[in-house]
């Protein structure tokens, strides 16, 4: 028997305001099977050490994911023709115990990608979350390409004399041979540092780095050309910080650095990977009691994983036509 398609609900027919919030208003399915994309929050944010509330983050992108449309014009895909997708709720944590949460985390996503076959959509949280992400993930694909968008390098080795924080998830994915760091890159860097060392440590652990003073001056396109040309074609993780974005455009969030990237920018980045591997998105950091008006922060973060879905669309768009292309060669041979 067919495996049902899931899709959001009709507003045409349905109003946006009703119902429960899902992403872009998705089939809340907890325990899906046999779909494309699993989306599942996770709310974790004592990993954090500045400012908290990225558990809200979840709920506030769910809440600006209204109004997200299948059809992406810029692309010409129309998402859910391509993707089976649904919205599993989101993973329970313990706040304040980190390790005790990377466990809960690995195991309630571990089931279901193993149930689903999916790709997982993130919500956060701080970007500790990136660390259990990734272990469940290496699991199925060995050691990913990581695309980190992210105003901070999160490659420190420990903060206060523990290892496991928001700034460290990416230093412990390395030791914990996560990572592909030949094919790895990380991109938006800016703002003050404890000196030198800090760019250098994570130039020493393998990393690209592409700042974000670069970006302004070459142009976002040539920015994802540089991403494209470090993945190749190695299964890619994306995992973007808010902060990444200036704060004019994304203030709910916890350490904002001036001098970021527009909301356009950020768009443009995003679509300048079409064609990649993509395994997997998170986006981490937001937290709404801290937004602008109108919730301007979870609204950007709710169109940049409808960006991600619209990659995935695209990409199995293509190997689509590219199929059918060649039955119908195969056909008049």
């Amino acid at each position: 028997m067919d495996q049902p398609r899931y899709r959001p609900t009709d507003a045409m027919t349905s109003p946006r305001f009703v119902g429960i919030r899902t992403f872009m208003r998705l089939p809340y399915l907890p325990q899906p099977r046999d779909v494309d994309v699993v989306v599942v929050g996770i709310p974790f944010d004592t990993g954090a050490t500045f400012r908290v509330g990225g558990r809200f983050g979840p709920a506030a992108i769910r809440e600006h994911s209204l109004l997200l449309r299948p059809y992406h014009p810029a692309l010409d895909v129309d998402l859910f023709e391509h993707l089976s997708a649904v919205d599993a709720g989101d993973i329970d944590v313990v706040p304040g115990f980190i390790e005790d949460s990377y466990q809960r985390i690995e195991r309630g996503l571990a089931e279901l990608l193993d149930s689903s076959g999916a790709v997982p959509v993130m919500l956060g949280g701080d970007h500790s979350i990136a660390l259990p992400d990734l272990r469940v993930l290496q699991r199925r694909h060995g050691p990913i390409a990581l695309v980190h968008f992210d105003a901070h390098l999160d490659t420190w080795d420990q903060y206060w004399g523990h290892k496991y924080t928001h700034g460290t998830p990416f230093r412990r994915a390395v030791e914990e041979g996560l990572l592909d760091t030949a094919h790895s890159i990380q991109v938006g860097i800016r703002g003050p540092l404890y000196g030198p060392q800090d760019m250098q440590g994570s130039r020493d652990l393998g990393f690209e780095i592409i700042t974000t003073p670069e970006v302004h001056e070459r142009g976002a396109e040539w920015a994802a050309q540089q991403i494209v040309a470090r993945v190749g074609d190695r299964p890619a993780y994306i995992s973007w910080d808010i902060d990444c974005v200036d704060p004019a455009f994304a203030p709910g969030t916890g350490t904002p650095e001036v001098g970021g990237f527009s909301s356009w920018q950020a768009q443009q980045l995003l679509r300048g990977l079409a064609g990649v591997n993509l395994i997997g998105f998170e986006v981490i950091e937001v937290m709404p009691q801290y937004d602008g008006p109108g919730g301007i922060t979870s609204l950007l973060a709710a169109n940049l994983c409808w960006e991600f879905l619209a990659l995935l669309a695209l990409r199995r768009k293509q190997a689509a036509g590219l199929a059918a292309s060649a039955q119908a060669d195969d056909q008049r041979g």
